[in-house]
């Protein structure tokens, strides 16, 4: 039996847990835009981290410090709760 566990064939994007690459590290929007705070009243920026179910997106996905990753999180508790975005989508 041959060992080709998490091979394609050739010329396949398969990369084997030896070849795998390092993920890209995630930066910060706001750090390097320079932005200091999150209006809650820039919808699109605001809309940009929340998924198509209405959640907010996680630090982990969305690559924002915990700095910004937490105003954005008030940003958006308060533009829902002035009804500037919704609560859930269905």
């Amino acid at each position: 039996m041959p060992d080709d566990r998490g091979r394609r064939e050739e010329g396949g994007r398969g990369y084997g847990r030896r070849d795998r690459r390092p993920p890209r590290k995630k930066v910060c929007r706001f750090c390097t835009a320079k932005i200091g705070t999150v209006d809650i009243r820039d919808i699109g920026l605001l809309k940009g981290f929340l998924s198509e179910r209405g959640r907010i997106v996680s630090r982990r996905t969305s690559g924002n410090c915990a700095r910004h990753q937490r105003a954005v999180t008030r940003g958006i508790r308060r533009a829902r709760h002035a009804a500037l975005l919704p609560y859930s989508v269905v």
